[in-house]
């Protein structure tokens, strides 16, 4: 997962920048808005609506946030109707599969595809990403206040498959059916998550230059910018050496 966890540095440094930008707590309300519309209100019963909770506590949103959104999802306040649109793209080598939440279809395609022309790419056959790609529970924590040997023995009871220290960061790795296990058997040690969320990891990450990794993290922050795009997930892995002066 050395891969992943390169990814998930950038990832983790470009969520802090979209914090700043406030769209980090609007997304995540967004998810459990649908989630709630969809399943119902109770997490215990509704297993999408429970991951997103437990992603929106590891980026620290308050509760009365969350328990808003959740009103909102299921009529007790009044919310917008959001729909979910899924496009597959493809840059080179590089593939993307970009998770759309949207209140107007028409304006989200629409700026989804001017991004992508902008940018060289174009929209790929349905399904052609997805099959790259494995949903993977991810949860990270900081590796300055806590060694990785404390983290692997509460993560491994969870039933995590794997834990590793990368760049100042603790990443948990399971099974996406086992991730709200790993996430609760932390909470009980005691653990402060990062981020904890369910991604999409690639099979065989494809690795490419200096120059083309950069053009397509460009592309996918410009993406991410976008505030109907929900998640944006590729199947590139970052070069041992990236960023580096």
């Amino acid at each position: 997962m050395s891969g992943h966890s390169k990814w998930a540095k950038i990832k983790r440094a470009k969520g802090a920048a979209d914090a700043q930008r406030g769209q980090t707590f609007t997304k995540l309300i967004k998810e459990i808005t649908i989630a709630a519309r969809i399943g119902g209100g109770d997490p215990e019963g509704n297993p999408r609506l429970r991951t997103a909770v437990i992603k929106a506590r590891g980026a620290n949103m308050p509760k009365s946030n969350i328990d808003n959104a959740i009103k909102k999802g299921t009529g007790e306040l009044e919310g917008v109707s959001y729909e979910e649109l899924t496009y597959e793209a493809r840059l080179g080598e590089a593939a993307l599969l970009i998770e759309v939440l949207t209140d107007n279809r028409n304006r989200a395609a629409a700026d989804v595809r001017n991004i992508l022309t902008r940018a060289g790419a174009e929209l790929a056959k349905a399904g052609s990403v997805a099959r790259l790609l494995t949903r993977k529970g991810i949860v990270t924590l900081d590796g300055e206040k806590y060694t990785e040997d404390q983290v692997m023995e509460a993560a491994l009871d969870g039933g995590a498959e794997d834990v590793s220290l990368s760049d100042g960061a603790i990443e948990v790795t399971s099974a996406a059916e086992d991730f709200e296990s790993v996430v609760k058997a932390l909470e009980a040690k005691s653990f402060e998550t990062i981020s904890a969320e369910i991604s999409m990891i690639p099979e065989a990450p494809v690795t490419l230059d200096n120059n083309d990794t950069a053009k397509i993290l460009r592309l996918i922050e410009k993406l991410e910018e976008n505030d109907d795009v929900q998640n944006v997930y590729s199947n590139i892995e970052i070069p041992e050496g990236f960023g580096e002066e």
